[in-house]
């Protein structure tokens, strides 16, 4: 599903050049649960950023389900973006003038890859599915840290993208919500997606197939269980 091939990711900083990545090889089977691990600033989102197209390297090969993405040109990335990346953010993300509901159609807006009728259908389906559906139509301010997660990973999941992704989704929930959190991953990873997280939890080993550690932008331990 995902090959990274000597992999770099340098950024430009008053102080000079700042390496994020440093020649990063990694390979992640499709329907695999992948937990990327690593102090704050070792290089785990530029890592995410980079495998879902929304960042490209400054050298290397990215690859992702057949597709050598940083070879897009940024039209047809965010299309490729939008039918195959869920991504679930660490502070949700989700747009407050919009219920719940409202916020897991947009992607289907967005990408029209579901019929205008049936939309809403499926929302409510994707809200059920993650335990939330009693709040379909109430606006994210009303619902508690982890409900709005729980949204967020339905939205992600809207267009039935083969790969879901998230940054430190469990960041800014306590410790028997974020359990919940990984949970649901679990589940969404024995359904068939290939799920990629970057956290700090210690509990991602309880559920995920295997760690990737990472630290000042370099790979170096790549764990199965």
């Amino acid at each position: 599903m995902i090959s990274l091939h000597h992999v770099n990711k340098q950024y430009e900083t008053p102080a000079g050049a700042f390496s994020a990545l440093r020649d990063v090889d990694a390979e992640i089977g499709a329907g695999e649960f992948v937990g990327v691990v690593g102090k704050s600033g070792s290089g785990k989102s530029t890592l995410l950023n980079v495998i879902a197209g929304i960042d490209r390297p400054s050298s290397g090969i990215v690859s992702v389900a057949g597709t050598t993405i940083h070879t897009l040109s940024e039209n047809k990335l965010a299309v490729w973006r939008g039918r195959n990346v869920g991504f679930v953010f660490q502070f949700f993300q989700l747009l407050p003038t919009l219920t719940a509901v409202e916020n897991v159609m947009l992607p289907m807006d967005f990408c029209k890859t579901v019929p205008a009728r049936e939309r809403r259908t499926r929302a409510l389906g994707l809200l059920e599915r993650v335990g939330v559906g009693p709040h379909a139509d109430k606006l994210p301010t009303t619902l508690s840290g982890g409900e709005q997660q729980r949204v967020a990973i339905a939205r992600a999941l809207a267009n039935e993208p083969p790969l879901v992704i998230a940054d430190e989704p469990t960041g800014n929930l306590d410790s028997i919500t974020a359990r919940g959190i990984l949970d649901l991953f679990r589940q969404l990873a024995n359904q068939g997606a290939t799920v990629v997280i970057a956290t700090h939890e210690p509990d991602i080993v309880r559920v995920s197939d295997r760690e990737i550690h990472i630290r000042d932008g370099v790979v170096y331990t790549d764990s199965h269980e």
